[in-house]
């Protein structure tokens, strides 16, 4: 699915990089620990800038906090999105995150801008 998402973004233009976010963890030793966490893509166009995970599933509440962690991590303004293969309509979650389906995104070329 990342390789569709990634090619759908640079088919739009977008310029696509990884993102790694630095933070710290504290350990079951109880030690704190620095940790790089992983943004899927972090896309440029013009003046905007968005931040997407891919989530093939989100079955539990855990693999929702995974899928947001790295990106409530970036403290700035832009776009924060998951795009996963549940169908699920576009909408926003309490974190402010842009959640939608693998379809919508493809099908909808101002997907990202909802």
């Amino acid at each position: 699915m990342e390789n569709v998402i990634y090619n759908e973004l640079a088919a739009r233009g977008c310029d696509v990089d990884v993102g790694v976010v630095p933070s710290t963890v504290k350990g079951e030793d109880g030690k704190t620990h620095r940790v790089q966490l992983e943004i899927d893509f972090v896309c440029n166009k013009g003046s905007k800038r968005y931040y997407i995970q891919s989530a093939f599933a989100l079955p539990t509440i855990e693999k929702w906090k995974q899928e947001q962690c790295s990106l409530l991590k970036v403290d700035d303004g832009f776009k924060k999105i998951i795009v996963t293969k549940e169908g699920l309509e576009p909408h926003y979650n309490e974190n402010g995150i842009l959640v939608m389906n693998i379809y919508d995104f493809l099908l909808d070329k101002d997907s990202l801008d909802f």
